[in-house]
This record gives C-alpha cells, sequence and structure tokens, in this order.
C-alpha cells in the first residue's frame, strides 16, 4: 500500500504539471516558459547550515488552461557527508472559468527526512478568484478547497482529508522589481501546515535577476524530538529560459 499509493501521487505530480508561474518569466511562442534558480542557503530548526539551494520551474499555457511543474530542494553536506537533503514538488492544472475565477487542482510531494517523516503528500482541488485586477501593478488571488494528504513515517503511514486556503500576492515595484508572497495553510484531523514564502526580485539583465526569499512552514504535530517550525533564507540567481 505504501509503495503504491507514493508511485500514484508521484505519478499525479508529473500528469498534472501545472503552477501559478511568477509575473516575469519568459514565455516563448508555444506558451511554455522556463525558471531555474541555484543560489545558497542558510537554515534554522530541524536543520542548521548553509549550502546548495535550487528550484525549477516549467509551465505551460494553452487557451483556458495552465499546467506547469516545480521542484525546489536543498542539498547539505559535511566533511562530504549528507547532512541534510529536502525536495519540494509541486503540480497543478488551472482552468479560468472567467477573466477572475479559476478550478485548481493541486498535487505536492515533500521529501524531508530530516522533518521525522519519510515523506508528505497531498492532492486537493480549489476553487480561486483574482482580486485587484483593476490594478495594473498588482495582483492577488485566493484559493480554497479540500483533498487528501498523505503522511510516512518509519513505523507508520496514514491517510486523512484536508481543507486548503492559499492567497498570493505580486506587486511589480519597478520595471525591475517584483515582490511576491504566498501563503497557505492545510488543515487536517491530524495535523496542519501553515506555509509562507516571501521574496523579492531584481533583474540584473533580461533574463537574469537577483531573488531574496524566506520561507517558514510549521506543522502543528510532528514526530518526537522534532521541531514543529523550519525557516531557510536564500539568495539566488534566477535564470529565465
Amino acid at each position: 500500500m505504501h509503495k503504491t499509493t507514493n508511485r500514484t501521487l508521484l505519478a499525479t505530480l508529473f500528469l498534472l504539471a501545472g503552477a501559478v508561474v511568477p509575473a516575469q518569466a519568459q514565455e516563448t511562442s508555444d506558451g511554455v516558459s522556463t525558471e531555474i534558480e541555484l543560489g545558497a542557503i542558510f537554515t534554522s530548526g530541524n536543520t542548521n547550515d548553509e549550502n546548495i539551494k535550487f528550484k525549477g520551474t516549467v509551465a505551460w499555457l494553452r487557451e483556458s488552461w495552465e499546467y506547469g511543474f516545480s521542484l525546489d530542494g536543498f542539498r547539505s553536506s559535511k566533511e562530504d557527508e549528507l547532512a541534510a537533503q529536502r525536495l519540494y514538488a509541486v503540480a497543478s492544472a488551472t482552468y479560468n472559468m472567467t477573466a477572475n475565477s479559476f478550478i485548481l487542482t493541486r498535487a505536492a510531494h515533500e521529501d524531508d527526512r530530516f522533518s521525522g517523516y519519510d515523506s508528505q503528500s497531498d492532492i486537493t482541488v480549489s476553487f480561486g478568484q483574482t482580486l485587484l485586477s483593476d490594478r495594473e501593478n498588482m495582483d492577488w488571488n485566493y484559493t480554497i478547497g479540500a483533498g487528501m494528504r498523505t503522511s510516512r513515517t518509519p513505523t507508520e503511514d496514514f491517510n486523512e482529508p484536508i481543507v486548503r486556503l492559499g492567497t498570493e500576492f505580486q506587486w511589480q515595484v519597478s520595471d525591475n522589481a517584483l515582490f511576491v508572497q504566498n501563503l497557505s495553510v492545510e488543515a487536517g484531523d491530524e495535523s496542519r501546515i501553515s506555509r509562507s514564502e516571501t521574496s523579492i526580485q531584481s533583474d540584473i539583465m533580461e533574463n537574469l535577476s537577483m531573488k531574496f526569499t524566506v520561507k517558514v512552514k510549521h506543522q502543528s504535530e510532528v514526530p518526537i524530538d522534532r521541531k514543529k517550525t523550519d525557516s531557510e533564507a536564500s539568495v539566488t540567481l534566477l535564470l529565465r529560459l
């Protein structure tokens, strides 16, 4: 059951392959945009180290649909020994019903062995609306939906229904600077996971930006001897292909 569920959720991630993309992502003539980030990371909480931060995002726009996939993570080593490794994959398919409302199907899988969990996966379907559509340099949307989460520990696996609330605010501060704030809460019977991601990026060249990001994750229930809150601050170079 464990392996089957894991494979099914990972397959769903790649099949959905759609995510909300930063406003400055460069789009090709066929509607595909790609971003790659690489840089240093400073972590605190269950892991405390400085090492490699990476993220890749691919999005595809086709008529009323938006598809994409993102992989975010870091790797830390001490004296050639692995000290920390986290991977967080998110995929979604968004159907735009009107100019200001949409349906979002989202799947996520997190593998962070230093959190006390082998992995956690979830899939949700949400209704969303876009606000501030009359503002030229701002965009704000929210989503509310429900789904299921699977959590795996070395001793047991368990599933739980969840309610997911999410919001994203983007502000084009200037022609060369973009501010983004993401907040989400996924509440279930066993645990509640809250995430915050704040970033600001400044263009260096047409396809290259410097990006500063602060992430905070809080989980209400965690395995013994694990901290409930993890935070990371990173400085990366962002390349738009």
